[in-house]
């Protein structure tokens, strides 16, 4: 058994972790503000993304906790790659995120500052999607007669524990477990003007050596997004975003934290051709509401090169 004050210590240290949420949750819930998630796409075509991210904001916890005065700087650099193809008659896609981030992080403890710069790699991230209905698999050829009315899809992603991480430090940039997020998306499309909305659920494996020895559990973190898209002929693209998020309450050595989340988030992205082979694409986000965790500013920029299928 651990003593009372271990114990009394590890709450608060959960405290000081929470600068750790912040900095991989400023990656998947910007990230998770995903527009035309599930577009119908020529088969064939290659994606290769280069993207930097820069997101700031402050921690909320317990009040109970003598921490305060959070604060987080990230800047981010990420590089994906994705395929289309055609599974049972429909369009799919599969690919892989690997980003990389440099962390600022500070606050005060029971009084006294503290903080923390550091860099390394984050969880990278493998994804699949496919479409289930509505965006039947079609040759870049034949693409231009295709109009969308509506669309069903689903994906998984799936987060490596291949992250920076030390097990003796409270603030980490890695998690050093598995999660994965089964969602279910839809789209309609009226003239230039369409209509996403997904749900999803984010599902964890244990950290075993989180903070030294200690064993944290989460639960499930559950999630809805949808955009408004307006489409303009010149191949440009804007839209309106919103995400909320709840669930994923923490438990160490068997306690239960109250430390569930529950937030939203609103954005918006456009997205600009530069050629028939590159695109350029802006994006920014901000919370809309925070119980617990990060309320943080998130903007980004990313160009897309595209090859294959008869580009």
């Amino acid at each position: 058994m651990r003593s009372g004050g271990c114990r009394w210590l590890l709450r608060r240290v959960v405290a000081i972790a929470a600068l750790l949420v912040a900095a991989t949750a400023v990656r998947s819930h910007a990230q998770d503000l995903e527009p035309r998630a599930y577009a119908n796409t020529p088969v064939g075509i290659n994606f290769l993304n280069l993207g930097y991210s820069y997101s700031t904001g402050g921690v909320s916890v317990d009040p109970a906790v003598p921490l305060e005065d959070g604060e987080i700087d990230i800047h981010g650099l990420y590089l994906a790659y994705a395929r289309s193809f055609a599974l049972f008659g429909q369009s799919a896609k599969a690919g892989a995120i690997l980003p990389y981030a440099w962390v600022s992080g500070s606050a005060v403890f029971n009084g006294m500052p503290v903080e923390r710069d550091f860099s390394g790699l984050v969880d990278p991230i493998f994804k699949f999607s496919t479409n289930l209905l509505g965006a039947p698999a079609t040759p870049l050829e034949d693409f231009a007669s295709y109009e969308q009315n509506w669309i069903v899809g689903a994906s998984l992603s799936i987060s490596a524990p291949l992250g920076r991480y030390e097990s003796e430090r409270l603030v980490n940039i890695g998690t050093n477990r598995w999660s994965f997020k089964p969602e279910l998306g839809v789209s309609k499309r009226w003239g230039q003007v369409t209509i996403d909305a997904a749900a999803s659920v984010k599902l964890y494996t244990d950290n075993n050596h989180f903070f030294s020895d200690h064993k944290r559990e989460q639960d499930p973190l559950y999630a809805v997004q949808a955009h408004a898209i307006y489409s303009f002929r010149i191949g440009t693209w804007v839209s309106l975003d919103a995400t909320w998020y709840g669930g994923g309450t923490t438990t160490i050595d068997g306690r239960k934290n109250d430390d569930r989340q529950g937030s939203s988030r609103i954005g918006g992205t456009i997205t600009q051709p530069l050629s028939r082979h590159l695109s350029a694409q802006l994006y920014a986000s901000t919370g809309a509401t925070a119980r617990t965790g990060s309320d943080f500013d998130s903007v980004g920029v990313g160009l897309s090169y595209r090859w294959g299928g008869g580009l």
